[in-house]
């Protein structure tokens, strides 16, 4: 059973030049489709990623402690700096090391976390124009944190 729509029999010749004609129109509905599962997927991830810097004290695996004396600046949280547990000012920090660390070419720096940077970044800068190597103490992993 067959059936026609042009009229003349349904024959090949008939369907090829005088048949009705092809549909040139593009269907949107796919399109539209995939483009809405693209734009809700987008939106999902787009809450999702983080833009804003959440910058912690890096933590890393115990090193083995030295027996050599060397020179710790430690910053406390309220701006307040010390060579070694003895209360310092900023800039007799490099004359300190050098009268009680002659040999020493580095100097190691402890911050609490808590710390505002402008008092770190003092510091280092007059550590760094003493020409002295400047080292951050970070915290040790704690055994519970080692498998992540």
């Amino acid at each position: 059973m067959a059936f026609s729509t042009n009229g003349n029999g349904g024959g090949r010749r008939g369907r090829r030049f005088g048949g009705s004609p092809v549909m040139s129109d593009i269907n949107i509905v796919p399109l539209v489709d995939v483009v809405l599962v693209l734009l809700i997927i987008f939106m999902i991830t787009a809450n999702v990623m983080d833009f804003g810097l959440d910058i912690k004290v890096p933590a890393v695996r115990r090193v083995q402690n030295s027996t050599q004396d060397l020179p710790v600046v430690s910053i406390t949280k309220n701006a307040e700096s010390s060579l070694n547990g003895k209360p310092i000012n900023i800039h007799q920090l490099a004359d300190g090391i050098r009268a009680r660390f002659p040999r020493a070419t580095s100097v190691y720096v402890r911050a609490d976390k808590q710390t505002p940077w402008d008092p770190i970044a003092q510091i280092v800068a007059e550590l760094g124009d003493a020409k002295y190597e400047v080292k951050m103490v970070t915290a040790p992993m704690d055994s519970a944190n080692e498998s992540h």
